[in-house]
């Protein structure tokens, strides 16, 4: 298998933040285990890799540990360790093992990784329905790891993964919040980068491909290079475009299966209308809209009567329609669907929900979600206009902390604080840091 290192790496903290966490020791129990997997997934989103690293270290001794998962919608790639190889980590580097990567086996060897040919544990789940992987990267020179190690691996590793699962499954409406929230900060600085870096190697490949110029033979390498880094740049988008989307017509085939699960043993007649649509809707509005579907139907079902669901998707240029129909009393109110939590999860995507209900001929259900980020009243939440990493940024900074302690803090360059401080003042509204941090006291 040969690999290619490119790409660009969002870090967490390192393991050494998760320095509360006990390693598990060779000789650990199933009670050991069972204990380490259910303090990872207390932890915050954030911290979860750290401590799942932190809990490996003497199991699988390792200097950096990796992630790809493809239901994390807004940061499906991360990184944590040390930060010798792990600076230099890219997606691209995990991607030729996540596809070669047999669910439930988890392998060691070597890979390209960093740049250089390292040895690495990569272990691949289907505990989500599109497949993660955990990349641990060793020293060189690392003895094999045994196997009851690597099956506590693969288990903490799909423990983990089912339950990020969950959380995208459910979208729960706090969890949605802050996934649409770093899911339009990602999207934006990734178009924003892709649109100055795909300007820059245009303008180069015109320059090198000038007759004007001597050296032909250099021109040419030079010519090949930027081409190769243009389709690369390309890929990267294609590919981060395949986690962070959904087709709608594979979206709504997900929905249905689990619908059909759900009434496999109802009396109750489904009625699918299979959205007819290929076009890519975010990760977060797909989980909601199959939540919120979930819900509704769970409601429907309570009535008595009901003998028939019909439910089914619309696309359009703007929005996201589903619609669930039943043949019942026709006496279901908002009040009815509000202990499904549906209203919260459509305030939180700026849609609305539509009921009509006609008493003895059945009601109709229709939530309708914007198929772009809504913009956030300021005047309800002046911070939901920040993404995650600004967030982080800015409780820092509440606290008093300068830039240099918030670049060590978050392992970003001092430059990088810098600028998501000016980005902080711009969308808070306000002219001093004393200001921002006023702000972030108040909601908090």
């Amino acid at each position: 298998m040969e690999l290619t290192p490119t790409g660009s790496v969002t870090f967490l903290p390192t393991a050494g933040t998760a320095a509360a966490a006990r390693p598990l020791a060779p000789d650990a129990t199933a009670l050991d285990a069972l204990a380490a997997g259910y303090d990872i997934v207390r932890q915050p989103l954030g911290e979860i890799l750290p401590r799942l690293s932190a809990v490996l270290a003497e199991l699988v001794p390792h200097r950096a540990a990796a992630e790809l998962s493809t239901h994390c919608a807004h940061s499906p790639f991360k990184v944590s360790g040390d930060t010798a190889p792990a600076a230099r980590i890219a997606a691209a580097d995990l991607e030729p093992l996540f596809l070669a990567g047999v669910p439930g086996v988890p392998w060691q060897g070597t890979a390209r990784i960093a740049g250089a040919e390292r040895p690495v544990v990569a272990v691949t789940t289907d505990a989500t329905p599109r497949g993660a992987l955990l990349v641990l990267v060793r020293e060189d020179g690392a003895a094999p790891v045994d196997a009851g190690a690597l099956a506590v691996t693969q288990a903490l590793w799909s423990l983990v993964t089912s339950h990020f699962d969950r959380l995208a499954t459910e979208a729960t409406p706090g969890a949605l919040a802050r996934s649409r929230a770093a899911a339009d900060t990602r999207a934006r600085v990734i178009a924003e980068l892709s649109e100055t870096h795909s300007a820059a190697l245009t303008g180069l490949l015109g320059v090198l491909r000038s007759r004007h110029l001597d050296d032909r033979a250099a021109r040419a390498t030079a010519t090949e290079l930027a081409v190769s880094a243009l389709v690369e740049l390309r890929a990267e988008a294609d590919r981060d475009k395949a986690v962070a989307e959904e087709r709608a017509d594979e979206a709504f085939g997900r929905l249905a299966d689990a619908l059909r699960a759900l009434l496999r043993h109802s009396s109750v007649r489904l009625e699918l209308a299979p959205v007819d649509s290929v076009r890519h809707v975010a990760a977060d509005v797909a989980h909601a809209a199959r939540a919120i579907v979930r819900a509704v139907v769970l409601t429907v079902l309570e009535q008595e009567t009901t003998t028939r669901v019909r439910v089914g998707w619309q696309i359009t240029e703007q929005e996201l329609r589903a619609t669930v129909r039943d043949d019942g009393p026709g006496a279901l109110s908002f009040c009815d669907l509000g202990s499904a939590r549906v209203a919260d999860r459509l305030d939180v995507l700026g849609g609305r929900l539509e009921v009509d209900a006609v008493p003895g001929w059945g009601t109709t259900v229709t939530a309708v979600v914007p198929l772009a980020t809504p913009d956030a009243p300021a005047s309800a939440d002046p911070l939901r206009a920040l993404g995650a990493r600004e967030l982080q940024v800015l409780g820092r900074l509440a606290l008093g902390h300068r830039n240099r302690t918030i670049a060590q803090e978050l392992h970003i360059s001092e430059s990088t604080v810098k600028f998501h401080v000016a980005k902080i003042l711009t969308k808070l509204g306000v002219a001093s840091r004393g200001e921002a941090a006023a702000l972030f006291h108040a909601a908090a």
